[in-house]
């Protein structure tokens, strides 16, 4: 055997190893598999003039110790300036025409457990609290032992920050909180780290047992850069569910223009930020392919 093809076998064997050794690895981690986390779609109702605006979104994490069930009710807010529910004195201000209610409370100032209880002993049908500021929308599972059958769910703080302005400008909103999908996290932080250790290693003795190093295209790098951004740019696009007697069911209003379809009632539209509208399940791969509006060229990535 030739010099190069002893030290290419030499290469192998100790690709090899390693291999067995990553598995093995792998194999002796322990179980870090934690609580499965629920998301909360809200399908959020408010009356803007003679206007009903409906958002549905999946904006929100079930606490870990809420019932996963349905609720729904008028938002209310906690009286006075603080909005952290802290003191058990805390009222509610509940419209008189609400039947069920659901309390909007700032995270911050006590347990979630303490915010969640004053609210249920006050009659809360449910409670959203939504997150710090800074935070954008982002959001975790809530700890509350102790709140017995209370829905409690966490939401974004911006927004738990426009839900609270409309009910603070007299804007009567009602939200309905859906069960979503469950995630079902199963590495801790050390498991991950020691997985993209041990991924990097294997990625680079395969290419050095190869000789010639791959580099992937720069265009390739840069398509699915510009997909990844699409993709978080339609996500961020809102969505309204249909209801009978919204002037978009008028049939002299224009059809979608993607499927050549009439509106109905339930459908659900995702509007683009030129202001156009389209059935969710048509507009969605259109702009996933295309990236523009389909009526005006309108780039969702350069409104």
């Amino acid at each position: 055997m030739s010099p190069l093809g002893r030290t290419r076998s030499a290469h192998r064997s100790v690709s090899s190893r390693l291999l067995r050794l990553i598995i093995f690895l792998l194999l002796s981690l322990p179980d870090s598999k934690g609580k499965a986390i629920w998301t909360a779609h809200l399908n959020i109702t408010f009356q803007v003039g003679n206007r009903i605006i409906s958002e549905l979104g999946e904006s929100g994490v079930f606490g870990n110790h809420s019932p996963l069930k349905r609720a729904s009710g008028a938002v209310v807010l906690p009286e006075g300036w603080n909005q952290n529910a802290c003191n058990p004195l805390t009222n509610f201000s509940r419209p008189d025409q609400a039947d069920s209610w659901l309390a909007l409370i700032e995270r911050g100032g006590c347990t979630f457990t303490h915010k969640i209880n004053v609210a249920a002993e006050k009659g809360a049908n449910g409670v959203i609290i939504y997150n710090y500021p800074g935070t954008g929308n982002k959001v975790f599972p809530m700890s509350h032992q102790g709140t017995d059958n209370i829905v409690a769910v966490m939401i974004g703080n911006l927004k738990g920050r426009e839900l609270l302005h409309l009910v603070q400008k007299g804007v009567y909103v009602t939200i309905i909180i859906e069960v979503g999908r469950m995630h079902m996290p199963w590495l801790s932080h050390y498991a991950m780290s020691l997985f993209t250790f041990l991924a990097a290693t294997v990625a680079y003795l395969f290419l050095y047992c190869a000789w010639r190093p791959r580099v992937p295209n720069s265009s390739t790098r840069r398509q699915r850069r510009i997909k990844a951004d699409v993709k978080k740019a339609i996500g961020q696009l809102p969505l309204r569910v249909l209801k009978e007697g919204d002037k978009e069911l008028d049939p002299n209003e224009e059809n979608c223009v993607v499927c050549f379809d009439m509106y109905k009632a339930q459908d659900v539209i995702r509007i683009l930020t030129c202001r156009h509208f389209f059935h969710k399940t048509c507009i969605d791969p259109w702009l996933l392919a295309h990236r523009t509006c389909p009526m005006c060229k309108c780039d969702i990535l350069n409104p």
